[in-house]
């Protein structure tokens, strides 16, 4: 397998734990190719790649400074399938949002010359995966789900991917510099917000007509797979990935059905979102506001949020809350909920839908009660101008900033020249949009 690495890495990896505590319809009717084994016989299975026994093994997964190779294998059938799946749902839906969950389809995995079979894969994402279909393109963003058809093969049962069940293959979609998904992930973990670890990938797809490379690719992980386990105290909490008008919190929105509860789905205990829900809404806000504050501060942990948007808004992350309803996890860790971004592809640019919300926030309106009301709280505000500045001086230090994308660039520059001509001029730009973003954090804070 072809890797490329460098020997060295600027950008430090700061370990999370240093940091302290912090709908749609399934289209399954789909006929699909299971194959015809009867017995599936997997000789590369060894616990340490393949087993549930072993936890997950970020090193091998998620290493640092290469670009790894991953090859998927899909028969032709089933290919068909999923694209006639898209076809009829793109086409039937009604909104711009993909508001339905594709199908899986079994696929091959080949990675480090080791081979995972009757893999799950599926499309994800919206306006990517629009893009993608209307493009033509064999770009598409992808969800594998390493055990998925295991009922059908019980010799996959439990399996893993060195000890992670799902994971996520971004497309980098209209990114040009294929590096903004990892580097904004890497900056909120390291000013101490939990996100998920990435990795940069090129994937090479054979859909029955031989292997071919389709591009670079960010690999993710599943927030709701191992995130919990890795950078919280507690790992039984609730995970919820509201979407939809509820994941405003705005008043008269508060529905279930929206907050998509990812972990103890049989208990369904959806007190946590209600409390929070409730309290933003409640008199003692404005009545009694230090109460409010207590209470809040309870359920909601507010300084991991101040700190988020202090990091969200300073790299202009604008596909998420407080211009969009979508991307973002809530976490219940030791009784208080915690975000956690997601989706970050859009970030590092002034952004769509009316561009990204400013440094100060003040057009933010109740409609986002959560960032509104937390910000008329003058301690609140203060503590996030502070983290504002503290980031920018910090992590998000133009020198050590730009470093590690030069960096990405050597690591990127093998598989980017293949699949851009204008690779390393959006690497120029965005070493000046980190720059430009430095200077204005500093303005604002000082």
């Amino acid at each position: 397998m072809k890797q490329t690495v460098i020997t060295s890495f600027t950008f430090a990896l700061i370990l999370f734990a240093s940091c302290g505590d912090l709908t749609g319809s399934d289209s399954s009717n789909t006929e699909i190719d299971l194959g015809n084994e009867t017995e599936l016989s997997i000789p590369d299975w060894t616990t340490e790649t393949h087993s549930n026994d072993v936890d997950p093994n970020y090193d091998v997964v998620f290493e640092e400074g290469t670009v790894k190779r991953i090859d998927i294998t899909i028969s032709s059938t089933n290919w068909a399938a999923m694209q006639s799946d898209l076809s009829t749902n793109l086409t039937s839906s009604r909104t711009a949002d993909v508001d339905f969950t594709p199908i899986w389809v079994p696929a091959t995995i080949t990675y480090n010359d080791t081979d995972w079979y009757k893999v799950g894969i599926r499309y994800k994402g919206n306006s990517t995966l629009r893009n993608a279909y209307s493009s033509n393109t064999d770009k598409f963003p992808f969800k594998l789900d390493f055990d998925e058809f295991e009922d059908d093969f019980p010799a996959i049962d439990n399996q893993r991917f060195y000890g992670f069940k799902q994971l996520n293959l971004s497309s980098n979609d209209s990114d040009g510099t294929f590096m903004r998904e990892k580097l904004a992930a890497d900056l909120f973990r390291e000013f101490c917000v939990p996100s998920a670890r990435t990795a940069f990938v090129a994937v090479f797809l054979d859909r029955g007509n031989g292997a071919n490379f389709v591009g670079i690719y960010t690999l993710i992980e599943e927030v709701d797979d191992s995130v919990p386990d890795s950078q919280f105290n507690d790992n039984n909490g609730n995970l919820y990935k509201p979407d939809g008008d509820a994941a405003t919190f705005a008043s008269g929105t508060y529905n279930e059905s929206e907050m998509d509860l990812k972990t103890n789905e049989d208990e369904a205990d959806y007190s946590d979102v209600r409390a929070l829900y409730d309290l933003l809404h409640d008199g003692d806000r404005t009545e009694n506001p230090e109460s409010w504050q207590t209470q809040l501060e309870n359920i909601f942990n507010v300084d991991g949020f101040l700190k988020y948007l202090a990091v969200n808004n300073v790299i202009q992350n604008w596909d998420t809350y407080g211009v969009m309803t979508h991307n973002y996890f809530l976490y219940k860790d030791s009784g208080a909920l915690t975000w956690i971004p997601w989706d970050n592809n859009e970030s590092f640019q002034d952004g769509k839908q009316g561009g990204a919300i400013s440094m100060g926030m003040t057009e933010v309106s109740s409609n986002w009660p959560i960032i509104r009301y937390i910000m008329n709280v003058d301690e609140y505000s203060t503590t996030y101008k502070s983290y504002v500045n503290a980031f920018a001086n910090g992590a998000f230090d133009p020198t050590k900033v730009t470093a590690t994308i030069s960096d990405y660039e050597s690591v990127l520059n093998d598989y980017a020249s293949q699949e851009s001509s204008s690779f390393s001029n959006s690497v120029s730009s965005l070493k000046s949009f980190v720059q430009s973003r430095y200077n204005t954090a500093i303005s604002f804070s000082n």
